[in-house]
């Protein structure tokens, strides 16, 4: 059985994704969940709590925001 793929925008860039919740989409696209970073969908934050449960639909915007180290 074919998955079915999801089509969102991940910091700007579309892509078609077979990933049902938003912790499945960050691990197919290698984030570490452990990571400092934060997640919000469609302008919305979502806890780090919530991702696993978190779905997604068609069209969603999804931006992944990490810190930057440096001087």
């Amino acid at each position: 059985m074919t998955p079915t793929m999801t089509e969102v925008s991940m910091n700007g860039r579309l892509l078609q994704t077979p990933a049902a919740t938003l912790a499945e989409l960050l691990r197919q696209q290698g984030y570490d969940a452990q990571a400092a970073m934060a997640c919000a969908i469609n302008r919305q934050f979502v806890p780090r709590a919530r991702w696993p449960l978190q779905a997604l639909q068609a069209g969603d915007r999804i931006d992944v925001i990490a810190p930057v180290t440096g001087g």
